[in-house]
Formats: C-alpha cells, sequence, structure tokens
C-alpha cells in the first residue's frame, strides 16, 4: 500500500510547486500588462484622458489597434494553452495512479519542465515584450516613436529588420534624418504568413532553398523584399562564366544554374519545342542560333525595326539603356556591340533568365512591374520593351509603369514600344496611353498579329520640358 502510494504523493508534491509557479507568472505577466495599459493612459481621470488621447489625436491615427489586439490576445491564448495543458497533465495522473508503481526519474523531469512549462513560458514573455506601444516623443505636437507595422509580424528577425534604427551617437545622417527605415511594401501584410517564412532562418546558416517564394512575394506586391542575413546556396558544381568575346553567343554552362525548382533540369531541356521551357513568350530564347537573328535582319514584318536604323536617327547619343522584358539578354547583347551599355530587366519565370543574362557577361535587373525603377529621373539614353508589356495589362497598371519611364529618360532620349500587341478593339486606348507624352514620332508602324490582334512598334522621342 505504501509502495503505490509513493509515486502519488511524489507527483503531487512536484506538480504542487509547479501550480504555484505557474500562477505567480500570471500574477507577473498580469501586473506587467496592467502597467503596459497604465503607460498608455487607460487608467488616467477623465480630463486626463481626453488630454492624453484627444491632444495628441493625429499623432495616434495611424496606430494599428486590430495588430496589438491580435498580439494581445496570441499572448493569452498561449497562456491559457499552458494552464489547461497542466490541468490535463494533473487529471490524467489522477486517472492512472493505481496503475503507477515507479518513480519518475530526473530526466523525465526535467524534460517535462523545459519542454511544457519553461518553453511555453518564455514564448509568451516575448510575445509581451514584443507588444510595441506608441510613445509620444516631446511635449504638444508630439510624434509616435514606435511604428505601429511591427505589432502585425511575429517573428523576431522581421521584427528587427522593419524596426527604425537608430543613428549611432544620436547624429543625423547624409539623408538629413536620424533613423534608417528598412522597406518593405505594404501588400507584405496581405501575405503575412509567406514573407515571415521567407525571414524564419538561422542568421548565419544556409538560406533555404526559397528564391521562388521570394519571387512570389514580389509578384504579389511585397517588394522590395528585406534583406537577410544568412548565406545564398550556390552551384557546387560553378566553373565560372565563358570569357566575354565567348560568352556573348554561347549557352552557359549548366553546371553554374541551381535548377532545384525548374521542370527543366538543363539548358538543352529549355528549347522552343518544349512546353517545360518556362515564360511562353521565351519561344527560342535559350537558342543562340535564333537569337543571332533579332534586330539585325531584316523581316517581312514592318513592326521589327533594326539596331542599325534605331542607332542611326542619335548617332552617338545612345549610349546606356534599360530592356524592360523577360529574356535571356539578347537584345543588350546586340547593343553591347554597338558599345552600348543596356541592363535587361528580368524574372525567373520557370527558367534561369537572370543567371542567363549575367553568364552572358551582361546586367539582369531584377525587378517587377509593380517596382519603382532604381534609376534618378533623367538619367536613361533608351528604353527598349519587347514581349512583356502587352495588352493583357490594365490600363492604370499601364500608366503608372509609362510615367516611371517617362521620369527616367532623358530629355531627347528614346522609347522604343517592340512588338506590343493587343486586341483590335483596344487599340486605340493603348496608342493614347503612348501618345500622351506627346513625344516625337520617329517610326510607328501596326501590323496585323492574328484576325483578333495586332501589332504595335513605335519609336518615340522625349521631348524637353520647361521647368
Amino acid at each position: 500500500m505504501v509502495n503505490l502510494c509513493f509515486p502519488k504523493c511524489r507527483l503531487l508534491r512536484v506538480m504542487g510547486p509547479l501550480q504555484i509557479i505557474l500562477g505567480g507568472l500570471v500574477i507577473i505577466v498580469s501586473i506587467s500588462s496592467l502597467f503596459r495599459f497604465y503607460s498608455a493612459g487607460f487608467f488616467l481621470h477623465n480630463e486626463d484622458i481626453c488630454r492624453h488621447f484627444y491632444g495628441f489625436k493625429e499623432d495616434y491615427e495611424g496606430f494599428d489597434i486590430k495588430a496589438l489586439s491580435a498580439r494581445v490576445e496570441e499572448v493569452l491564448a498561449q497562456m491559457e494553452s499552458l494552464q489547461n495543458k497542466l490541468e490535463s497533465t494533473v487529471q490524467q495522473m489522477e486517472k492512472n495512479k493505481e496503475s503507477m508503481t515507479a518513480n519518475i526519474s530526473k530526466t523525465e523531469y526535467k524534460k517535462f519542465l523545459e519542454e511544457e512549462v519553461i518553453q511555453p513560458l518564455y514564448s509568451a514573455h516575448i510575445s509581451l515584450r514584443q507588444i510595441r506601444f506608441p510613445r509620444a516623443e516631446g511635449i504638444g505636437n508630439a510624434t509616435i516613436k514606435e511604428e505601429p507595422l511591427i505589432n502585425s509580424f511575429v517573428v523576431e528577425e522581421i521584427r528587427k529588420y522593419i524596426t527604425p534604427k537608430e543613428n549611432r551617437l544620436g547624429k543625423i545622417n547624409f539623408y538629413g534624418t536620424g533613423k534608417v527605415y528598412n522597406t518593405i511594401g505594404h501588400a507584405c501584410v496581405l501575405m503575412k504568413k509567406e514573407l515571415e517564412e521567407y525571414m524564419d532562418y538561422d542568421i548565419g546558416s544556409y538560406c533555404k532553398d526559397d528564391w521562388n517564394q521570394a519571387q512570389k512575394l514580389m509578384i504579389n506586391g511585397c517588394d522590395p523584399l528585406p534583406r537577410r542575413r544568412c548565406l545564398t546556396r550556390a552551384s557546387k558544381l560553378y566553373l565560372g562564366p565563358y570569357p566575354i568575346n565567348e560568352s556573348l553567343w554561347r549557352i552557359p554552362d549548366g553546371r553554374n544554374v541551381r535548377w532545384s525548382n525548374y521542370q527543366c533540369r538543363n539548358f538543352e531541356c529549355l528549347s522552343s519545342k518544349n512546353p517545360k521551357r518556362g515564360y511562353s513568350k521565351c519561344a527560342g530564347c535559350f537558342e543562340m542560333e535564333k537569337e543571332k537573328l533579332k534586330w539585325v535582319t531584316n523581316s517581312s514584318l514592318p513592326v521589327d525595326f533594326l539596331i542599325r536604323d534605331v542607332l542611326g536617327i542619335k548617332p552617338g547619343e545612345i549610349r546606356i539603356g534599360l530592356d524592360f522584358g523577360v529574356g535571356t539578354g539578347t537584345f543588350a547583347a546586340r547593343m553591347r556591340e554597338q558599345n552600348v551599355t543596356i541592363i535587361s530587366t528580368a524574372l525567373n519565370l520557370g527558367a534561369p533568365f537572370s543567371e542567363t543574362i549575367a553568364l552572358r557577361g551582361l546586367i539582369p535587373l531584377y525587378v517587377t512591374l509593380n517596382q519603382r525603377l532604381p534609376f534618378f529621373d533623367n538619367t536613361m539614353d533608351l528604353i527598349h520593351t519587347s514581349g512583356f508589356m502587352d495588352g493583357w495589362l490594365d490600363l492604370q497598371l499601364m500608366d503608372f509603369i509609362l510615367f516611371d519611364w517617362d521620369r527616367i529618360l532623358r530629355p531627347g532620349g528614346l522609347l522604343w514600344i517592340d512588338r506590343f500587341f493587343c486586341d483590335r478593339k483596344a487599340l486605340d486606348d493603348y496608342m493614347y496611353m503612348f501618345l500622351q507624352f506627346r513625344y516625337k514620332k520617329h517610326k510607328w508602324s501596326i501590323s496585323p498579329k492574328s484576325r483578333d490582334d495586332v501589332f504595335l512598334s513605335a519609336l518615340l522621342e522625349k521631348p524637353p520640358r520647361s521647368l
């Protein structure tokens, strides 16, 4: 009888102090929460409430109350879960008291404390400490110190990233601010789960094989992505690119690309006849013999302009430019032969477009349609677009894109619209989009693409504008 009672008594002695400790921690958390609410002004007298809140009404308008409430509810749920788990354990021990004939070992006791008590309490404690209340600085027309967006995220690494970083020694930096604000797109909040997965990694270790997820975030408006403190993975078989004179017109070595996120596993697979080649409009763009014919040989369609004719309009003036589309950099390669430096935009839509452009010795710019181009005003001599900006675009989105192009194109610079196609019925709408800037027309050509679609190519020159 004594042997059967001893394990039960020992367990009850263990659980008793645990419940007391848990109760004390709940009291501490509650007092901490009350203190935070008191600091925020929730327990002031009536006149103090009016002065505390209505006096700073404009400053508190941007604070995310919903995010704050969600974080508080998260902490409460963690504490409730821990309490339920402990109570369930005690009940289970009561049910099995007659069959318990052995003592609890120190190892089992330690494991129980670490996994079932300490870790949940630590998680709740960290979550509570991470809640950001706005703190007004100064007197009168004060400003909010904390960024309310922080409360929307749980993963600590992304919270560290978006928290404004104070300048060292309290000095104003060359941007004229006392802090550095790392930016992410507002759509990141709508893709909170995906972004937190992207930022959930071990600092200093290898990044997850998740560039495809990163591109998905970018395409859906979570752009620019936050920087990360993990090591980028690369091919273990990397051999290095070919020499520049050879690399321009030779398909790169497949061992220099990581193929894990593509249906194809080598460049030979990316042929024009293979539906797995990735971006559907990239027919033959991984076949150099076909690519060599573009923009240098005569075509039966009047919408196909030649590079020599375009450069002949502004001899010696076209030096730098942007090729906006998805491809393997052939336009930039042809322009390089004319001593013109072209940056090619790229997205890895089912194939290694960015890697291919770089391995050819050209410059890939990894951007989406919804990103403001990272160039200053009036800097580009030429903007060329082909095979990406077509009649599927929403007119308002296209309007924002064209105005951004106009911003970076210098006066006298050329806008080359190359084989833009759309439905015949929508042609007038898209023509207005191109003509609204009152550019000078050097070339303008329309050709049928199919029964219902048409091609439009144009070469337009940005005029000078008075200040």
